[in-house]
Order: structure tokens, then C-alpha cells, then sequence
């Protein structure tokens, strides 16, 4: 057995107050349970999500080859499958993900969070993405935070910061290059620990390694049909872990699975 992740949990059984575990003994850090999920999306942008449905998720992973794996935990760092579907929307203004297990149990959710009515303003006006700052929270299923990941706006090359929820640093998911096959390294505390090699130069499919180059797990992107591709800009993924793994590599592997798409699909159509 080992350690439960490094976040909030309840005091007791059934408390709203949450203290944080730093991932080998409790902290004396408390504060109070979330009691509605906080996110920067508005109702005005024309959701086109229905019900969850966990025979979509089932179909969804069959897409990506991927079978009935093992047994997991229950979590975001303990499933051995997570599915991760963006919210369908005609108008976005703010991102927001579900993540489901292999068997179509959402586990966990990521939500855009902090922006400024401008820049929703501006967002909805043109493609300019790139230029700010996107900060995400990854969420479990009692939509407590996990991790904290930010974007820095870029220009060429995408950085993602992953924190923990109370700010301590866990690493950086750096892109290595613009051109020809993407690859993006895994850095904590200066050194290289893995990192992500998309498999072509459209960057559908990406290959998740370890610090010796070795796989250890994959992200294989799902195709849901023309209409949704057209007329929305809502990506989903499958992302297969092969076996367990020590932190913080599980911690920069599930921050991996949303990185890809904001990283490359939010700033341009040319890479996906």
C-alpha cells in the first residue's frame, strides 16, 4: 500500500473542514469544504452536454483500444484508465473537463478559473488564446482541488506550472519544440523525469515516458464524429497508465492529459 496523494481531506468522517496531507503525515493547514464547484464558465455559452452517460465513456475508451484494466483505487492517481472529455460548448469562454474510470464513473474535473470579464471579452472576440495566462484547477470527485495548473502565455513554446492546491510546487510540463513531432519534458526541481512524445506531426496520439525513455503510459485521442469536430472546439482522451507510479511522476502524468490539449488545440487548429 502506499501513501494517499498529498492534498485536502476531511478532518473526520462527514466534516467540512479539510486538512492537508503533504503525502507522508497530516499538516496543521486546515480550511472548509467547497460547497459548490468554483469555475470561470458562464451560462450563456450554449452548453451542448447532456447527461453523463457511462456506455459514451465505455464506447469512447473501445475507440482508443484500450480494455478492462485491472482494478483501480478510485482516483485520479490510482486508476489505471482516465477519460477525459471536454465539455461541448458552441460559444467557450472558460474550459472545463470531466474525467471518468474505465468503467464510466466520473472521478474527478478540471475547471478554468480566474479570468477577468475582459478577458472573457476578448476571448470571445478572436483566437488570441496564446496571449494569457490560463489557470486550471483538477479536481476529485467532492470537487475538492488536487492540483493547480497554470499556463503562462506564450509565443511559440508552451509551459505548464502544476502546484499543489496550497501552492507548493510539484514541476513544470515544458514543450521541447515547434516543429515536426511535439515533445514536452517533465522538470522537477531542475532535473528532467520523464516527458510526452506525440507520435506524429499532427499530434493526435502521444506516448508518455519515463526518465530512461521507457513508456508508462499513453494518451491516444478519440475521434466523436464531423458535427462535434466542426462546429466545436471540445477534445476528448483517453489516457492509459500502465503500471503504478511514484510522485511526482503520477502528478505530472495526470496534469499531462490536459496539458496536450491546451497547450497545442486551444492556440491552433494546425497541430490537432
Amino acid at each position: 500500500m502506499t501513501n494517499p496523494q498529498p492534498g485536502w481531506y476531511p478532518d473526520n468522517p462527514g466534516s467540512s473542514t479539510l486538512r492537508w496531507w503533504d503525502g507522508t503525515q497530516w499538516t496543521a493547514h486546515t480550511q472548509q469544504a467547497q460547497q459548490a464547484p468554483r469555475s470561470d464558465a458562464s451560462a450563456w455559452e450554449l452548453s451542448l452536454e447532456g447527461q453523463h452517460d457511462p456506455s459514451k465513456i465505455k464506447e469512447q475508451q473501445r475507440k482508443a483500444g484500450v480494455g478492462q484494466v485491472g482494478q483501480g483505487g478510485g482516483t485520479l492517481f490510482s486508476e489505471p484508465v482516465l477519460v477525459v472529455n471536454q465539455k461541448v460548448k458552441l460559444i467557450e469562454m472558460a474550459a472545463e473537463y470531466s474525467v471518468s474510470d474505465q468503467h464510466g464513473r466520473q472521478i474527478g474535473f478540471v475547471a478554468q478559473v480566474g479570468q477577468s470579464t475582459l478577458k472573457k471579452v476578448v476571448r470571445f472576440l478572436g483566437e488570441y488564446d496564446q496571449f494569457f495566462t490560463h489557470k486550471y484547477e483538477v479536481r476529485d470527485v467532492n470537487h475538492q482541488p488536487v492540483l493547480v495548473l497554470t499556463r503562462p502565455r506564450k509565443v511559440f513554446k508552451s509551459r505548464m506550472i502544476v502546484e499543489r492546491p496550497n501552492g507548493q510546487p510539484v514541476g513544470e510540463i515544458v514543450q521541447d519544440n515547434v516543429f515536426g513531432k511535439i515533445r514536452f519534458s517533465f522538470i522537477v526541481n531542475g532535473q528532467q523525469i520523464g516527458g510526452i512524445q506525440a507520435e506524429n506531426w499532427r499530434a493526435w496520439n502521444f506516448a508518455i515516458l519515463d526518465h530512461t525513455g521507457q513508456e508508462v503510459a499513453r494518451i491516444t485521442k478519440t475521434f466523436e464524429g464531423f458535427a462535434k469536430t466542426l462546429f466545436t472546439t471540445a477534445d476528448n482522451y483517453v489516457l492509459q497508465i500502465h503500471r503504478q507510479l511514484p510522485d511526482p511522476l503520477i502528478s505530472m502524468v495526470v496534469a499531462s492529459a490536459l496539458t496536450v490539449d491546451t497547450a497545442l488545440k486551444q492556440d491552433s487548429r494546425g497541430f490537432n
